[in-house]
């Protein structure tokens, strides 16, 4: 039989083209499958027990009253299940000497974080295994508890007493050790002789991954395999840490990830919950479902950022820079998670950014506390990088009384430098912040809005405008495996894809990557049918499911498309080459004559040809295969990146700042970014949108509140507060390009770029409209009673003392301008910077 295909891809490739997503056509009609919508027969539900308490010891359970409560099947602790449960991972510890704490998923003797997990009711229904949860009773002793990172490093009070400290590790990248570059601080003090040294502080306030869909778990034990169908990131490399960690033979283990209503780093992690879920199933040895309410997602899902980063940064006199340096000091919380430890060193080569230093030094310290603890977070290391050198070359731009632009250019790689070997150690393969910086300028109109704010200024006007600036560059596509096994990480970060061609015309792509929302699907067949020369409707992706897809390193830190959709590349260019074997013997031809282009493989300079759908059938009957041909054209591809990719762009944000309220308005905001070869512009649209509010939302409206007893104050949306699209303004965005010279599509990844680029944007341009009142930083987010007390602080009349072109004298060695510590309208914020 012979399959033909009378469509054809002569409207273009694939690539470029602005498809709509695949996969949105059943998730906005609910025609989908998240984790808890799966029913299975017998299925029992979970509810958690959890501390409320942030550091204590646990004298005793009682479980009696909970296990006599309607639908209730049993109450289990970790003392139940200690010899079958696995703990809860991590997979980079940084150093061979770092502490890292026993994470148990239910903890038997001691809570080191308010939220923690205690036991687990199983009832009938959810609701039922609720209302016992609440009949538990748990006997603490209240201990001590450390919040605030800074002072976690006094090592006063310890988060795990038996650790003896709480510093977890401390390490250092420097320029001179690694020769890269020359000794830091022989050019600080070069500078402070007879040049510029400045010296700022900045704080990252921590946040919590607040995805669109909780949590969620089942667990079935009862056939021949475990089944796990969960809400994560990263389904491969649960179902290794949970062999790794319970002894169960990974054969016996499938993970599942169905569709994920989102993650940005909050579901990269293998979760006390699921394996909570894990040992209640086993234990029972019944289906069980654990689903999060969102007050539970916000206080025990894991949080981001929590840094303290000190910068020292050296110039010549005309505001070339020489020198960096970084001590930062990352809050882990209470446990070290999966990536956690390492997620602070991921920025290390990034704090240089773009521009030219001689010389650089990186100095961490993680430290464990009393808190929710800390992970990877949408860019995970590289935007605090972005924020601290961003926010301080506009302090050596004001300190020079010049634009910040012109400081940037001064001191960027030039297009003209690609490849360029940085002073962190990484080489950028191609860019050009020029063209990015010029086309983002255009469309802000940035000369016009500079002539406004100076006539805001000269008359005074209590709203003032400011101006933001952020050029900024991030190190994506994680990761190459020998680099992460030189940084002792525990796995590769190669990735892989398989493509099957099946005999009626159809295609299958299996990727190990596991999409949450990132456009998988669609990006996919659009590589494959350019790659193939398949219409794009023919090809199904397949993915999340060990099963479907048994080798995979799933999806985070950008490297989906960069690594992901590179091996699907190479598969397909693998079955064209299997094909053409096959098509030469039915052509009746040699292999080295023929052409493949559209789908078809022709006979040079002839008509005679044939198309891969018609060998794909001709392999399925295998009636006419030469003698000792296999059957098949399916190929299987593995791609281990060689090094990282590095999009860069320029973000330009116009914020207004009433000077006798605090609030603040934005006007308007412009993203130019250089992602390489773009494979669908409206998914990138989409990605760089939803980045770009969750870089602003940091700048101005999220944070993770603690008390001073360490209960999370924001615990609700009512408290944490998230944007609308009403709280937002239209953006103006575009690309420029410089394409990947490290893969063969030519892409550089784009998932995080929003979120990296737009924080110190939105900063800077607040502190750009009050640096005139002598106000140097706004400790985020810069919520209007922020603001307003840094006004008073500097003792400004409201829209009184606003001077046209005035600088403001900077003390290198005074903190920053922050204003008094906020009082009680701020609900408890003392005990957020702890």
């Amino acid at each position: 039989m012979t399959v033909t295909d009378e469509r054809s891809t002569a409207a273009g490739p694939e690539v470029g083209r602005s498809r709509l997503r695949k996969e949105d056509q059943r998730l906005i009609t609910g025609r989908t499958r998240w984790t808890d919508n799966i029913v299975l027969p017998g299925m029992l539900h979970a509810a958690m027990v959890r501390s409320p308490f942030a550091h204590a010891n646990i004298r005793s359970i009682e479980t009696e009253v909970a296990e006599q409560a309607p639908g209730v099947i049993t109450v289990v602790t970790g003392a139940d299940v200690k010899d079958t449960q696995g703990a809860v991972a991590t997979a980079w510890p940084i150093t061979t000497d770092q502490k890292t704490p026993d994470h148990l998923p239910i903890a038997i003797e001691r809570v080191a974080c308010a939220g923690e997990i205690v036991a687990v009711v199983v009832a009938r229904t959810a609701a039922e295994a609720r209302d016992a949860a609440e009949l538990v009773d748990v006997d603490y002793e209240e201990l001590p508890a450390i919040l605030d990172g800074r002072e976690a490093a006094e090592d006063a009070v310890l988060a795990h007493p038996s650790l003896g400290t709480n510093t977890s590790a401390v390490w250092r990248l420097d320029s001179a050790e690694s020769g890269t570059g020359g000794n830091v601080e022989e050019e600080i003090a070069k500078a402070r002789t007879d040049g510029i040294v400045i010296e700022r502080e900045y704080r990252q306030q921590r946040l919590i991954p607040s995805f669109m869909e909780p949590r969620s778990t089942v667990v079935d034990p009862t056939g021949e395999q475990v089944t796990v169908w969960t809400s994560t990131q990263v389904p491969h490399l649960l179902r290794f840490l949970i062999a790794a960690t319970t002894g169960m033979s990974e054969s016996k283990i499938r993970v599942i990830a169905p569709d994920v209503g989102g993650g940005f780093g909050g579901k990269l992690q293998t979760t006390a919950e699921e394996f909570a879920t894990l040992a209640a199933a086993r234990r029972v040895g019944k289906p069980v479902k654990y689903t999060e309410t969102r007050s539970e997602s916000l206080v025990s899902g894991h949080h981001g950022r929590d840094q303290y980063q000190r910068l020292t940064l050296a110039a010549s006199k005309d505001g070339t820079v020489t020198a960096l340096k970084v001590d930062l000091i990352a809050n882990l919380g209470a446990y070290v998670g999966l990536v956690g430890g390492g997620t602070p060193v991921l920025g290390a080569w990034m704090f240089n950014g773009i521009y030219k230093f001689k010389a650089y030094q990186f100095n961490l310290r993680t430290v464990l506390t009393n808190t929710t603890w800390v992970d990877a977070y949408r860019g995970a290391g590289r935007p605090e990088a972005t924020f601290a050198i961003e926010r301080i070359m506009d302090e050596l731009a004001a300190e020079l009384g010049a634009d910040p632009l012109e400081i940037r250019e001064r001191n960027w790689i030039t297009h003209e430098e690609f490849p360029f070997a940085s002073v962190a150690g990484m080489t950028y393969d191609s860019g050009n912040y020029e063209a990015a910086t010029a086309r983002a300028k255009e469309l802000f109109d940035y000369d016009g809005l500079r002539r406004e704010q100076q006539e805001r200024r000269d008359r005074k006007d209590p709203v003032q405008l400011g101006i933001g600036v952020s050029t900024f560059t991030e190190m994506c596509g994680l990761a190459p495996s020998r680099v992460l096994g030189s940084l002792n990480y525990g796995a590769g970060g190669w990735e892989h894809a398989s493509i099957r061609m099946l005999p009626t015309g159809k295609v299958e792509v299996i990727t190990g990557t596991s999409p949450h929302g990132q456009g998988h699907e669609t990006a996919w067949s659009q590589i494959a049918a350019d790659r193939l020369g398949v219409p794009f409707e023919d090809i199904e992706v397949l993915h999340g499911d060990t099963q479907i897809a048994p080798r995979g390193l799933d999806t985070y830190g950008s490297r989906s498309l960069v690594v992901g959709g590179e091996a699907v590349v190479r598969a397909a260019d693998k079955v064209v080459e299997k094909a053409k074997l096959v098509a030469a013997h039915l052509l009746e031809a040699n292999a080295e004559d023929l052409d493949f282009s559209g789908g078809r493989f022709t006979v040079k300079g002839t008509d005679q040809g044939i198309g891969i759908t018609e060998v794909a059938a001709a392999q399925f009957t295998s009636h006419n295969l030469a003698e000792g041909m296999e059957s098949g054209i399916d190929a299987d591809a593995t791609f281990d990146p060689v090094t990282f990719s590095f999009p860069h762009g320029t973000h330009l944000c116009a914020m207004e700042v009433d000077t006798e309220t605090g609030g603040t308005r934005m006007r308007r905001y412009v993203a130019v970014d250089d992602i390489g070869q773009v494979v669908n512009p409206l998914i990138v649209q989409g990605q760089v949108h939803g980045g770009l509010v969750q870089g602003i939302a940091q700048a101005l409206w999220e944070e993770a509140v603690f008390d001073e007893q360490g209960t999370l104050v924001t615990g609700s949306f009512v408290d944490y507060t998230l944007p609308t699209a009403a709280d937002t303004i239209s953006f103006l965005t575009d690309n420029t390009t410089s394409p990947s010279t490290t893969n063969t599509l030519g892409t550089k990844g784009v998932g995080e770029a929003g979120c990296i680029a737009s924080t110190p944007a939105v900063v800077n341009a607040i502190v750009d409209a009050l640096r005139p009142l002598g106000i140097d930083d706004v400790r985020m987010p810069c919520t209007p009673e922020r603001v307003w007390t840094a006004i008073q602080s500097a003792g400004a009349s409201a829209g009184g003392e606003v001077s046209g072109g005035a600088q403001p004298h900077f003390d290198e060695d005074a903190p920053n301008q922050d204003g008094p510590e906020p009082g009680a309208a701020e609900a408890g914020q003392k005990g957020a910077d702890q």
